[in-house]
């Protein structure tokens, strides 16, 4: 990681709007998850602004998005899915988007541009974040094309960013 990395604690305001914004995009109470007023710190790296949230890095804001990390498995937990194939996993994992005959199956209901978790079918295991380029129903019967547009994924520079965080 560069020097040029800022971080510091936010304002219990801030804090306050930060976890507000993002309960909107997981469509779940994130004080269940988080507690009631955490201490956050908010890191800023040259490609996002990663949110050390009680001492664990989950929240991040990449392309003016607030996303949770790979890390942050109570979040994910809350999200849609979208079940791939063993064979797209390394191309995800490389930062492809997420092709309709990768998709094994979507659980949960979602519309476009809805955060979505990536799984492998073999392990359920987070793979990817991303934005869905359409709604659960029809990337269900979509043939070919991208399905999911690939936000985060293990091995990136916000993976790695994180992981040397924890």
């Amino acid at each position: 990681m560069s020097k040029s990395i800022k971080r510091y604690f936010l304002k219990k305001g801030e804090a306050k709007r930060l976890l507000n914004d993002f309960a909107k995009s997981l469509k779940e109470n994130v004080e269940r998850i988080t507690g009631i007023s955490p201490p956050i710190e908010r890191v800023e790296t040259e490609f996002a602004e990663v949110f050390i949230v009680n001492d664990k890095p989950l929240l991040a804001k990449v392309n003016d998005r607030l996303i949770p990390t790979l890390l942050f498995e109570e979040a994910l937990g809350a999200l849609p899915r979208v079940v791939v194939d063993m064979r797209a996993v390394p191309k995800v994992c490389n930062g492809a988007d997420v092709m309709a005959p990768g998709v094994v199956k979507v659980q949960g209901a979602f519309v476009k541009d809805d955060l979505v978790a990536v799984v492998d079918e073999r392990y359920g295991k987070y793979v990817a974040i991303g934005i869905a380029l359409f709604n659960s129903d029809e990337i269900q019967t979509l043939k070919r094309g991208k399905v999911v547009q690939n936000f985060h994924f293990v091995g990136d520079k916000l993976w790695k960013a994180i992981r040397s965080l924890k």
